[in-house]
């Protein structure tokens, strides 16, 4: 396949001052991209705009579930470069502690549904015809979550599962467009969204040392995504996962998801640390 060059592209960036989001726009800047950055902070924009070099990039606050706002965003946009090639859709959150279903708070619970999934869905929508015009490419942030049981993160699993499907989607209705779409499948990172399962919350980090061993199990630095996902940029791929340990257990998902699903039915340990954390939770 060859190679789309990211130098001069506009690419467009949600959740852009957040681990992965600020990793990405380094290394795209360094690939010669032009950026717009989206989060919900301006200062931090603003921080984030400065490291980068203010002439070929465009911070604008905006909230990836107002329609209304990533259109604006994408205007401005237009209006500043004259073009936007590339969407990566990346913005997302998770619940914080982790819950089961029966003691989730029913506003967090849909909230992480409304910012992960159709946050997506609107940002994509916002730029889609600008991509299409410039045969571009557009990536959404899924998980590896997206094939691994979401016991106790049921909210961001179920997100991430529909963004993949989202984007697969995507893909086959842009192939007569000469555009592309594709999907990113992050493991454990070292970001503030695994902070629970890292140290953040004692039993959530016990549940999650004994449901991911080994490198399942060891969070990698956004940088390392942020490499991946630069280089699936330039072929602009179907599938981004990193780290790549996890690509025989996503090509063979029917039957890890099987087994797994199984385990987790009579792992009495694992069945006594979720309703622990159902206990502390309703505290």
């Amino acid at each position: 396949m060859n190679r789309y060059s990211l130098r001069g592209k506009v690419v467009l960036i949600t959740g852009a001052t957040g681990g992965i989001g600020a990793a990405c726009a380094r290394r795209l800047r360094g690939r010669g991209a032009r950026l717009v950055l989206v989060d919900l902070n301006q200062s931090a924009l603003d921080a984030l705009t400065v490291d980068l070099g203010t002439d070929t990039v465009l911070a604008v606050a905006a909230d990836v579930t107002s329609l209304e706002q990533m259109r604006s965003v994408a205007l401005q946009a237009v209006h500043r470069f004259g073009r936007i090639d590339v969407v990566f859709a990346n913005a997302g959150i998770a619940a914080d502690p982790p819950v089961t279903v029966a003691t989730a708070d029913v506003s967090t619970y849909e909230k992480v549904l409304e910012v992960n999934l159709l946050g997506v869905w609107r940002t994509v929508k916002a730029c889609l015809d600008e991509v299409i015009r410039n045969q571009g490419y557009i990536l959404v942030t899924a998980s590896t979550y997206a094939f691994v049981n979401g016991v106790v993160n049921s909210a961001y699993a179920t997100s991430k599962a529909a963004v993949e499907m989202f984007g697969r989607s995507l893909r086959a209705e842009l192939a007569h467009t000469g555009a592309r779409a594709g999907v990113l499948y992050p493991g454990w990172v070292a970001t503030p969204i695994a902070h629970a399962a890292y140290g953040g919350n004692r039993t959530a980090t016990t549940m999650a040392k004994r449901a991911f061993k080994g490198p399942l199990g060891k969070p990698i630095e956004p940088d390392r995504i942020a490499r991946a996902v630069t280089a699936g940029m330039e072929r602009r791929g179907a599938r981004i996962v990193e780290p790549r340990v996890w690509v025989p257990i996503s090509l063979m998902r029917g039957v890890f998801a099987t087994a797994t699903d199984a385990w987790l039915d009579r792992d009495t340990t694992f069945a006594a640390l979720t309703r622990r954390l159902e206990a502390e939770t309703r505290r």
